[in-house]
């Protein structure tokens, strides 16, 4: 059996991972969104794929398979309904922006006629194969697969975690650890710590209702699938909710994670934050939320499109922008994290409303990822959906440790049981 790497070693982003044994299973084929857009260095011929999650960096490049192979791509039920809401973005910005998709809305359908949807915890037979799915813990949907060869001796069971979260979310319990004999870990924040939830809660909030005692407005930027949504909810539990205002595809994710309630934990609460909350339908309503004191969700989360450009030039001098999710080099969230001018309609535009940074990841923090390796118990760990440093890092302390691991870059096999 080997594993190749055509994106996500080395790198967060463009995750697209092939298993080959019997049979070749392509693990999550993405795209990495940074300054220009990267895919995957090739695609082999394979004979079916899994789709750890919706976002585009695993999901963003899974309709050109189906340009010339009919494969299975097996997934959960909310995983292809937000995949299909991002993925049509994807081509309408192609279009707003006259450059050449690299797929098209057919190959989106194939893709969903292909689909085979299913649950946690359940098996899928696929020739000698076992696939099974788990509960991820990081968005509405997402999974953790086990690849299971009952005919093979060694290396029989293979864990590709995807992005996964081990502790609890306010709408996602805590990600289920699977026995592993060759574990594929993402390794996103190998070397660093997440603050604790509950006091990162309790200061977002406080901060909050402080921008509203002001009068000004709460401006919190969120990406649309995921992160939308646990905010909605956190703001609802703290009786925020009837001062929200949410606005972009936020709107159209939340409304799709909501359909699938056995996939989020307190999926009450979100279906009331849904009904408390003022939704943004036409441009011309976006006056209204700025009116007073008020607290607007939208798109998108790292200010590189979407409404919060409208909204970020229009705040008056009591309000405050509040970004909740890792900000890439070069978008102009991290550009206003560090004090630099933003781009707006082309030009550059310096923002004076003050910002604060609220670390409300969905990614396990590096403790979760040493637990989440000792407690699946595998022999071989391999390291990816990581930048060079964090991979090799995670790698090298794990060998300590006494396991085979490895940090791959792009482009590299790994031939397992050599």
């Amino acid at each position: 059996m080997l594993l190749h790497f055509f994106g996500g070693a080395q790198e967060v982003g463009r995750s697209a991972i092939l298993f080959k044994g019997e049979k070749s299973f392509m693990l999550d084929y993405g795209v990495k969104l940074d300054h220009k857009t990267e895919y995957p260095v090739s695609l082999p011929s394979i004979d079916a794929c899994v789709v750890s999650h919706a976002h585009l960096d695993h999901s963003g490049f899974l309709p050109a398979i189906y340009d010339e192979q009919l494969v299975p791509t097996f997934g959960t039920p909310p995983t292809l309904e937000l995949s299909k809401l991002l993925l049509e973005d994807s081509l309408n910005i192609a279009k707003k922006e006259r450059t050449q998709p690299k797929f098209h809305k057919r190959q989106i359908r194939t893709l969903e006629n292909r689909f085979i949807s299913m649950n946690y915890q359940q098996t899928q037979r696929f020739g000698d194969y076992e696939i099974t799915l788990h509960d991820a813990g990081h968005i509405t949907g997402s999974a953790i697969t086990l690849i299971e060869n009952k005919n093979a001796g060694e290396n029989k069971r293979l864990v590709y975690t995807g992005d996964f979260k081990l502790h609890e979310q306010l709408l996602h319990g805590g990600a289920e650890v699977v026995k592993s004999d060759v574990l594929v870990i993402e390794s996103t924040y190998a070397t660093r710590h997440h603050p604790d939830r509950e006091e990162l809660t309790k200061n977002f909030i406080n901060e909050i209702n402080e921008t509203l005692e002001r009068g000004g407005t709460a401006l919190v930027p969120v990406f649309a699938v995921g992160r939308s949504q646990e905010i909605l909810a956190i703001l609802e539990k703290h009786g925020l909710g009837g001062a929200t205002y949410i606005d972009g595809m936020a709107r159209s994710a939340t409304k799709i994670a909501t359909g699938h309630p056995k996939f989020i934990k307190n999926a009450d609460l979100l279906s009331k934050a849904i009904n408390e909350a003022n939704w943004i339908d036409e441009a011309n309503e976006r006056k209204g939320a700025l009116d007073g004191p008020s607290v607007i969700l939208t798109t998108a989360g790292m200010l590189n499109g979407g409404p919060v450009l409208h909204y970020i030039t229009k705040l008056n001098k009591n309000s405050k922008i509040f970004l909740t999710g890792y900000q890439v080099e070069g978008t102009n969230g991290r550009r206003l994290l560090e004090g630099k001018s933003i781009i707006v309609d082309d030009m550059e535009v310096k923002i004076q409303t003050p910002v604060s940074f609220y670390d409300f990841s969905a990614h396990a923090g590096m403790n979760e990822l040493y637990e989440y390796v000792n407690r699946s118990s595998p022999h071989t760990v391999v390291c990816v959906h990581g930048d060079k440093e964090n991979t090799e890092a995670f790698a090298e302390t794990l060998r300590g440790e006494g396991f085979d691991a490895y940090a791959p870059k792009v482009g590299d096999t790994i031939r397992l049981g050599e």
